[in-house]
């Protein structure tokens, strides 16, 4: 019996294999009291500073496998993209992609596009706006004549910041947005 316990503490003592000593890092985007956004492996509350992405509480009639409905604001497509991501669940991520007039050979590519964003982690979800708002079409309101309203254009797209696996390589993808039937989808 002694010789089992010393033959276990001797294991106890040895040095760990590297494999298992380098656990794969998380980097994590954060925002610090001054706005400026910090990319950081510890947690944000370390730095005093805020997750740029913070994590998504659960709403009634909203949870679990059943959908209450499709998003009808852009930060609930947000939230559905986070939520796919963070349980890497290509099945969710595909309910909010708009399938119209896909080909199966079309689908089998997408759905490969679409686990390789589930599997890596998620640092950001920002719109993408279009590059130049449209001229306005009547002669007066170029001029100036008229108060000028600071319309926000809409958003035409959603870049999703990650990682590429263990490594703090950054990996992008752009979702093209559409709205139909009255609710936000992604397309690639």
């Amino acid at each position: 019996m002694k010789p089992l316990v010393w033959l276990l503490l001797c294991a106890l003592c040895l040095p760990s294999p590297p494999a298992l000593a380098q656990a794969p890092q998380r980097v994590n985007r954060c925002t610090n009291a001054h706005g400026e956004t910090v990319f950081t492996d510890r947690r944000c509350e370390a730095l005093g500073a805020t997750y740029r992405v913070p994590p998504r509480t659960a709403s009634v009639g909203n949870t679990g496998i059943y959908r209450a409905g499709c998003a009808r604001r852009l930060s609930e497509l947000t939230g559905q993209i986070r939520d796919a991501v963070s349980a890497q669940d290509v099945n969710r991520l595909s309910s909010i992609y708009l399938w119209s007039n896909v080909s199966n050979a079309t689908a089998n590519h997408i759905i490969g596009r679409l686990e390789s964003v589930v599997r890596r982690p998620l640092i950001d979800i920002a719109p993408i706006y279009p590059e130049s708002a449209p001229a306005p079409l009547d002669p007066a309101l170029a001029a100036g004549d008229a108060p000028q309203t600071s319309a926000r254009p809409r958003p035409v797209g959603l870049r999703i910041e990650q990682t590429l696996g263990s490594t703090a390589t950054p990996a992008r993808t752009v979702f093209g947005l559409r709205r139909q039937y009255g609710c936000f989808w992604i397309t690639l």
